[in-house]
């Protein structure tokens, strides 16, 4: 049931476990100040406080707004169970993986639960809980801070570091200064993975520019270099240069992967054996393709060099 409450009665002790998002919270606060708070805010009733999980860019907003009264839902009075349903509802509440990964870390460390307790409840599997907190492990206090701060994307850590920490072994010291370089500069996700291919693949100079603050010069640098290497190609021919990008990234990570010993269950073995026969019976028209491609454009590449 929502009631309203009084905006002083609410405990944001969870507050850092959220992302906080400078542009989606200025787009809300216009949408409180004309249309006051829609949804209310949620949480769990504990020793006479109003503990807030959910809701925080709300609060928020109402604190600047001066707004003195908010709705509020409780969700029992259980805080580990409280916890358990905010998660076992994020794809509807668009919580990331990040949130999720620090919510459970919370249940074990503080609620002792162990990651069979948890994948119960959550009616995950225990591999969907351990990836998860396996994920908060490997991220530095320094990364964490600025995802949680909103100064870092967490798409761009996902999809773009976590790429060169697993292909590359890149030292955490290096991802901490990139990330402490770039973050709080409203880059797009594209700026971001440009910077870092120029940091963690290029030379000394461009780390040197990145590393004192000069994104704007380092960013031209990298998109002129792109559109050289790309040249006069044609957009089929920049499409299968893409593509055997692509190929030859992944035949790295299958090639490294497949002779780890962690495999273990039948329904890995019985899809893995599927996959592996279908790639089997293409790879010898594979190879002659690319044995045929690569003779082709090393003749080519010998009349262009010819005097």
């Amino acid at each position: 049931m929502t009631e309203m409450i009084e905006i002083s009665e609410l405990d944001t002790r969870y507050e850092s476990y959220r992302l906080a998002s400078s542009g989606a919270e200025k787009i809300l606060l216009c949408s409180i100040r004309s249309y006051g708070i829609r949804d209310p805010l949620q949480g769990v009733d504990v020793d006479q406080k109003h503990v807030l999980l959910d809701g925080f860019k709300r609060y928020r907003c109402a604190k600047a707004l001066h707004i003195a009264t908010v709705p509020y839902r409780s969700m029992g009075n259980d805080e580990a169970a409280g916890i358990v349903e905010l998660i076992r509802v994020s794809n509807a509440k668009s919580l990331t993986i990040i949130e999720q990964a620090r919510l459970i870390e919370e249940l074990g460390s503080v609620y002792k639960m162990s990651n069979d307790d948890i994948a119960r409840q959550l009616e995950k599997s225990k591999s969907w809980v351990s990836m998860r907190v396996g994920l908060l492990r490997e991220v530095s206090d320094v990364v964490l801070e600025k995802l949680f701060n909103g100064e870092f994307p967490t798409y761009a850590y996902m999809y773009t570091l976590r790429q060169f920490m697993r292909m590359n072994s890149t030292p955490q010291k290096d991802i901490d200064e990139f990330v402490t370089s770039v973050a709080g500069k409203q880059l797009s996700i594209r700026d971001i993975e440009v910077l870092a291919h120029g940091y963690f693949k290029g030379g000394e100079d461009i780390r040197h520019q990145i590393r004192h603050g000069n994104i704007s010069w380092s960013l031209s640098r990298m998109k002129e270099s792109e559109r050289l290497k790309q040249g006069d190609c044609s957009e089929r021919e920049l499409t299968l240069l893409r593509d055997l990008e692509i190929t030859q990234k992944y035949m790295q990570r299958v090639t490294c992967k497949s002779k780890a010993e962690r495999f273990k269950t039948n329904s890995f073995y019985a899809q893995a054996n599927l996959l592996a026969g279908g790639i089997i019976r293409q790879l010898d028209n594979f190879n002659q393709a690319i044995r045929g491609l690569y003779d082709t454009t090393g003749e080519k590449v010998g009349n262009l060099q010819s005097p």
